[in-house]
């Protein structure tokens, strides 16, 4: 069963308008309706956007979620572990925050004394100590340099950044017919190994951006996103980018 983008904002309660950022932005990217190109949303889209959201309340920033969900060694099970302890942290504080308001509420009716140290129990920036355990298993140093270049930018930069990477993508879908290793394909790739290292603030080697068109056939996530382009585009890119990255050592 599927629901369209209205009806899973409805109810999950989030705007419509995140549900297409979450699109825009390659975390969340349901299938669209042949017909109408609507979005529906299937059950397994709502279980990632439920993980989604669990990460956010741990206080995660979105580029430190995809990082996560796009990487081939994450577990949902060690997620679910990780983000229960996380939120039981969170209840602790929460907890502790509202034993000195009630007890400001006494001391303000003269009913307790209060220490200067017990009027703030409770308060501080409000850290995720699980952060590091999340990076260990799921994150690395290019998340970590990819969401500081993300987010040095206004929404309105983050926003073209996307934008041109959807044209990126549209303009490599009509080349997917033609051979993976022809020049006009070569240059395309070229092309989209500067936009990545120009933009996320990462660095790829060759090694890497060959490792990337992997992931783009052998994680199911990366191959429904592109796919969308085109049939079959993922296959073709994974194929275009490993030669390019061949060529490109042994020129």
């Amino acid at each position: 069963m599927s629901m369209n983008t209205r009806e899973a904002a409805g109810i999950t309660g989030i705007s419509v308008r995140t549900l297409h950022h979450y699109d825009k932005i390659g975390l969340l990217c349901p299938d669209r309706d042949p017909v109408n190109g609507y979005r529906n949303y299937s059950d397994e889209d709502l279980d990632l956007l439920q993980q989604i959201l669990f990460f956010k309340e741990c206080g995660f920033s979105l580029t430190d979620i995809k990082g996560f969900l796009a990487n081939p060694n994450f577990d949902r099970e060690k997620a679910f572990v990780l983000q229960r302890e996380c939120l039981m942290q969170e209840q602790k504080r929460i907890n502790a925050m509202l034993k000195t308001l009630d007890k400001t509420m006494k001391s303000w009716k003269g009913e307790k004394t209060m220490t200067q140290s017990e009027k703030f129990y409770g308060f501080g920036k409000k850290q995720n100590p699980y952060e590091e355990e999340a990076r260990r298993l799921w994150g690395n140093e290019a998340v970590d340099k990819s969401n500081e270049k993300l987010g040095s930018m206004t929404e309105e930069e983050q926003n073209q950044v996307f934008e041109n990477m959807d044209q990126m993508f549209r303009e490599l879908a009509k080349l997917c017919r033609k051979s993976p290793e022809s020049e006009v394909v070569q240059n395309a790739i070229n092309s989209m190994y500067r936009f990545f290292n120009e933009n996320f603030g990462v660095t790829y080697t060759l090694e890497a951006f060959a490792g990337l068109g992997q992931l783009y056939i052998s994680d199911s996530r990366f191959t429904q996103n592109i796919d969308q382009y085109a049939e079959g585009l993922s296959a073709f890119l994974s194929k275009a980018m490993g030669y390019y990255a061949d060529s490109q050592k042994n020129s």
